[in-house]
């Protein structure tokens, strides 16, 4: 069984932000602009890449789809910081819809397509449990029976965190959500031809059954001002970690506050909208 997920790190997509621009080049300058992209280095830094090098199951790949036109700075420094974790490729594409450029990232590694796969899906700014891998494995074999006749099954996790970082370090918020795309796994057949991009991760359950594990805490979800989504702003008020979470936020996901502090201790220049 191969796992496989995907994230896009700044991507020049056709479409797919709520934040619209006239032309790829208008799009490019809003993405590449030096204190957003700073702002979504420092979050990849301190969620995503700690929580995907830190896999207790090793077995799985996850690609970081980029812009053929990324600024060559930020592609060394990608390169570099994510030189270290062999499950991470990073997949240059051309401006184009970014399901169609992330379903072909997700088609391209499966190659040949000879075995069953789990799918997920993450923003650049989300953190995964450190056993989410391993878990969505086990659900996968112990649901097979369950599963006969289905082509596909969602594996859903729904108790984790909304979360904000700063040089003070980390509030957060325990939430239970429905089908946030971090915290989701899809399962399909050899040779499928869809992929986990081919389905809004709302509607999920409309389209396949779905094993739900409603208690272990296995995503961060952040909250900041460069957020396409604004998710979870809905869930009330972040508070700073008490001990007991910090700890959690730790041992489960493999973030650390004083990490946190130390990225956003100098502060990000102000976006020139000149």
């Amino acid at each position: 069984m191969r796992i496989i997920g995907i994230c896009r790190f700044s991507y020049p997509a056709l479409g797919g932000f709520k934040r619209m621009h006239d032309s790829v080049p208008e799009r490019e300058a809003y993405l590449y602009d030096p204190a957003r992209m700073e702002l979504r280095f420092r979050h990849f830094e301190a969620l995503t890449l700690p929580s995907i090098a830190q896999q207790l199951d090793p077995r799985f790949t996850f690609l970081v789809l980029v812009g053929e036109s990324l600024p060559r700075p930020y592609l060394d420094r990608l390169n570099d910081i994510t030189a270290d974790v062999p499950q991470i490729r990073i997949v240059a594409k051309e401006p184009m819809k970014h399901r169609l450029a992330m379903q072909l990232a997700i088609q391209e590694e499966l190659g040949e397509n000879t075995t069953e796969s789990i799918q997920f899906r993450l923003d650049d700014d989300d953190a995964v449990g450190l056993s989410f891998v391993r878990a969505v494995r086990r659900m996968a074999r112990n649901s097979a029976r369950l599963r006969e006749g289905w082509p596909n099954m969602a594996f859903e996790f729904r108790s984790g965190y909304t979360a904000r970082l700063s040089s003070q370090g980390i509030a957060a918020r325990a939430v239970q959500t429905q089908f946030w795309a971090c915290g989701l796994g899809v399962l399909f057949r050899p040779g499928a031809k869809k992929t986990v991009m081919n389905y809004a991760h709302h509607k999920l359950h409309e389209k396949m059954p779905t094993l739900i594990e409603p208690t272990w805490p296995m995503y961060i979800r952040v909250v900041h001002d460069d957020n396409d989504s604004g998710a979870g702003a809905r869930h009330g008020a972040l508070q700073p970690l008490d001990d007991k979470t910090r700890h959690v936020f730790q041992k489960r996901f493999n973030v650390d506050e004083d990490r946190v502090k130390a990225l956003f201790s100098d502060p990000v220049a102000p976006r020139d909208t000149g």
